[in-house]
């Protein structure tokens, strides 16, 4: 069996989707699956500094980039990958397409009804309440003229919890829906990781570490977390907050400014993006991991957060936020200052109880969000839905 794995851009800088889609393909080719990955030489804005229409190692997978022609937000048409699909769609069983509301899924859509090739479609939170209300005119006509066609002509949806099932439905998609969530990586120990990050960032030792990683974009609601200590530390709450993750220049200034206007820079480090060794670092260096954001259709850095023994506080938006309270593995907050602060001084206040959640969470983790696991669920979907062409290249 052969797949192609769509997906508009796989830069570093883009964070939780890139891993997600490296991760699954690697953990599919684990199980004898032969995968591939199509996508566009777009680095956030910049480029990547690849081969381009040639099969390629990218971190050691299996990668075709094509050429982007332009950058409309994430739309990132590219002809070449248009030609190149329509030549050779026909080598691959089922394409598993990532995305809505972008030119590579959409078009390989268009590609797959045209030459029967049966394919899947992650809608990766973008029919939840929240993205739809954004650029909301667009969004209705696009799905008009294209990908509610796409999402009705799908072999399978697949969604990552129950959550992004219902907003399917609730779009009125009648296609069989797949629930299987994503995985994340079991880090390797570090020692002394809190003594480690303390000496880096100059923060004096007992100081509890709050920590923000995610990309900056006002979705995350970096602003409401930032307002929100700045509170606490008013009523003497003490704490250093380190915020972890790239975005636009002007919003990250934006960012420093508020940080400034609270009296929270000497409280607060924008240590940019991070990966790797220093990813794992400050996951596991800290105390409390929070993620106030609008809307998150499972929150790979939640997860990675748990798997490294972080306790939680986020919001219903989050759609695994049931799974992390079922498992006592955080506190669900609604958006706004009185309950965000409520949660953060409850934590504060019981180095026990976030010992228990977090120790909560890396069980859950490990049990729940394993890439094997889900590699194995994934590669015995791909055997139902399609039968292995004998064609070779």
């Amino acid at each position: 069996m052969k797949v192609l794995h769509i997906i508009p851009s796989i830069s570093p800088k883009l964070g939780g989707p890139t891993q997600v889609v490296l991760n699954l393909v690697r953990s599919l080719i684990n199980q004898g699956i032969d995968v591939e990955i199509a996508t566009t030489n777009d680095d956030n804005g910049l480029l990547l500094d690849v081969p381009l229409s040639q099969l390629t190692e990218y971190q050691g997978l299996p990668v075709w980039f094509f050429p982007r022609n332009a950058r409309i937000k994430d739309f990132l048409p590219s002809v070449a990958f248009t030609t190149w699909l329509w030549n050779n769609i026909k080598y691959y069983d089922i394409l598993d397409n990532h995305y809505l509301f972008s030119y590579l899924p959409s078009c390989a859509a268009v590609i797959s009804q045209q030459q029967n090739v049966p394919y899947t479609i992650r809608t990766m939170g973008q029919l939840a309440p929240w993205a739809l209300a954004q650029s909301k005119t667009k969004k209705k006509v696009y799905s008009y003229l294209l990908e509610r066609r796409n999402l009705d002509k799908a072999t399978a949806i697949h969604c990552t919890s129950h959550g992004e099932v219902e907003d399917v439905i609730n779009f009125g998609v009648k296609t069989p829906k797949i629930a299987l969530p994503l995985g994340v990586n079991q880090p390797e120990l570090i020692i002394d990781a809190g003594d480690k990050v303390r000496h880096k960032y100059n923060i004096p030792n007992q100081t509890p570490i709050i920590l923000f990683l995610s990309r900056l974009h006002y979705k995350k609601r970096p602003e409401l977390l930032i307002e929100t200590l700045g509170f606490l530390a008013k009523k003497g709450y003490k704490f250093h907050l380190l915020i972890a993750g790239s975005g636009e220049d002007t919003y990250i200034r934006s960012l420093q400014e508020k940080a400034n206007s609270v009296n929270m820079t000497q409280y607060t480090s924008f240590i940019g993006f991070v990966d790797g060794y220093e990813k794992d670092l400050v996951l596991q260096g800290s105390d409390l991991f929070i993620l106030p954001t609008y809307s998150e259709n499972f929150g790979i850095a939640l997860a990675e957060a748990m798997v490294s023994g972080l306790p939680l506080i986020t919001t219903p938006g989050v759609q695994i936020a049931p799974e992390i309270a079922a498992a006592d593995a955080g506190i669900i907050v609604e958006g706004n200052t009185e309950s965000l602060s409520d949660a953060i001084a409850l934590l504060l206040d019981d180095p026990q109880k976030r010992k228990q959640m977090g120790d909560n969470g890396r069980l859950f983790a490990k049990n729940q969000y394993s890439w094997e696991i889900i590699a194995k669920q994934l590669a015995h979907v791909y055997q139902q839905l399609v039968k292995p062409k004998s064609q070779t290249r």
